[in-house]
């Protein structure tokens, strides 16, 4: 016999959702109709979406193509407002983990596209490059524990040719701990919120930029850098100054020259077999003055900072598929206070969910499918999608299983997947319903001018980092020693 909580529960996920609708109604500010329907058929269609204006044919769509472009370029979005509602909605049992990673929106063909640059992409089906025209998005996500496939966009911003990626990622950062404040998860004695960031971002740059915050930093670090202890060691014979850096410790040495300050082992991991977690307390790399340093520490008099993190190296006896790994991965920590090595190495692992959001945002929810030609339409393309995306996460213990024949059935304890929780949302909408109002009838409308000729649209050139402005490789500010 059920209890009486468990038999309200769904009632008030049900709740939950119309609550998150009518909240998300409120943040389109204009075209505000077209842009909600617009979301709702990414939700409803039975096939993944690959072209923009099919979803005009969607019965959740009740207004013309014509409406769909219109919402897209001329529509706005409070994306402060938006933020709020996305941070607002994380679970209370989600753990304070987030992870920070770009993703690219290509346009190689669109001349007439501004802001375009080159970022990177997995695979250019030619083997050669591995960057494309278009414009890049840096995603904020919160993750969870287990095995889990599930994630938590809170923020999204576009990096504009020139603009630099720590800027951004701290801005971000900032934004979330002041939409977080608030709560008592926060403002308690328990740990600070963990960011996490891949190896393609500068650490230095970013322990300095959130330096003061109530934020531990974790990045992988390439396993052929140089740290230092800060001790200076024996008094060097002869003439000159004595080293001010301490003892080299250099991650690529094997074995280690010094003694892990703390060590954590687990000896039976499920995925991993043993797992070995080493630490290092009080290390630093040498900055030099190039990138995001050159920008805050302009004049060459003004000492650069020494910035004290924990090196961390992970082995692990085996990978999930049973390959051996080639070598351990390192990571840098820094923040308030000491790291908790289990922590850091799951959370880690975690980190990598971004990549089946990715994934899903794209293969299923059609984000890159759109051959927009403004970088502010797919900006509000964007926020739709994480809206989506963020309705099948409130409805996926709701969702009926409607898989197909040949499909497995979900495992017991694991919940159905992003795809599947799609594939039933339609008949969770009937019962939600939609804050927007009916279209009103129109005629067709008078078209062009007569007389009036079309000039032909202005073409932009793809910015690349040979452009002196450009700081989106902020590593340079790191050099091995």
């Amino acid at each position: 016999m059920h209890s009486v909580s468990e038999a309200l529960a769904p009632v008030e996920r049900f709740a939950e959702l119309s609550h998150f609708r009518h909240d998300l109604h409120a943040c389109l500010t204009s075209r505000s109709d077209a842009l909600f329907e617009l979301c709702d058929a990414v939700l409803c269609t039975d096939r993944p979406v690959t072209s923009l204006v099919e979803l005009s044919l969607e019965p959740v769509f009740r207004r013309g193509h014509g409406a769909l472009y219109d919402a897209l370029a001329q529509g706005s979005i409070n994306e402060d407002a938006l933020r709020d509602l996305l941070a607002a909605h994380i679970p209370d049992d989600a753990p304070l983990v987030f992870g920070v990673d770009c993703s690219t929106y290509p346009r190689p063909d669109a001349e007439c596209s501004p802001e375009r640059g080159h970022h990177y992409s997995p695979c250019r089906c030619d083997g050669d490059r591995k960057t494309v025209p278009g414009w890049s998005f840096q995603w904020l996500t919160g993750l969870e524990w287990g095995s889990s496939s599930w994630t938590h966009p809170v923020d999204v911003r576009r990096l504009a040719p020139g603009h630099c990626q720590i800027h951004a990622a701290a801005e971000q950062v900032r934004g979330l701990l002041g939409r977080l404040g608030t709560t008592e998860r926060t403002s308690g004695p328990g740990p600070a919120p963990l960011i996490m960031f891949d190896q393609g971002y500068a650490a230095s740059a970013l322990s300095h930029a959130l330096d003061g915050e109530p934020v531990q930093v974790l990045v992988r670090i390439s396993g052929d850098r140089v740290f230092f202890d800060g001790r200076p060691g024996p008094r060097k014979p002869g003439p000159g100054r004595n080293g001010v850096h301490g003892n080299r410790f250099e991650l690529s040495a094997s074995p280690q020259p010094r003694t892990p300050d703390e060590v954590l082992v687990v000896a039976d991991s499920r995925r991993y077999g043993r797992v070995e977690v080493r630490a290092w307390h009080g290390m630093h790399q040498k900055v030099h003055r190039e990138g995001y340093f050159a920008e805050h520490f302009p004049d060459k008099f003004t000492r650069l900072p020494i910035i004290e993190v924990t090196v961390i190296q992970v082995r692990v006896e085996h990978l999930p598929d049973g390959r051996a790994p080639h070598r351990p991965m390192w990571l840098w920590h820094s923040g308030p206070q000491r790291p908790d090595l289990d922590v850091c190495w799951r959370g880690y692992l975690r980190r990598f969910d971004m990549e089946h959001t990715f994934r899903l945002l794209k293969s299923e929810l059609g984000w890159n499918a759109p051959r927009l030609r403004f970088p502010e339409q797919a900006q509000r393309w964007t926020w739709l999608v994480i809206a989506a995306y963020t309705q099948l996460r409130l409805v996926r213990r709701l969702a009926p299983d409607l898989r197909r024949p040949w499909e497995k059935r979900a495992r017991s304890g694991w919940g159905l997947s992003p795809h599947r929780v799609r594939r039933g949302f339609r008949h969770l909408r009937e019962r939600v319903g939609t804050p927007t109002r009916v279209p009103k009838r129109t005629g067709p409308g008078p078209g062009r001018p007569r007389g009036s000729k079309g000039r032909p649209a202005p073409r932009y050139p793809v910015r690349t980092k040979s452009n002196k402005t450009d700081i989106r490789a902020t590593s340079a500010g790191e050099k091995k020693s």
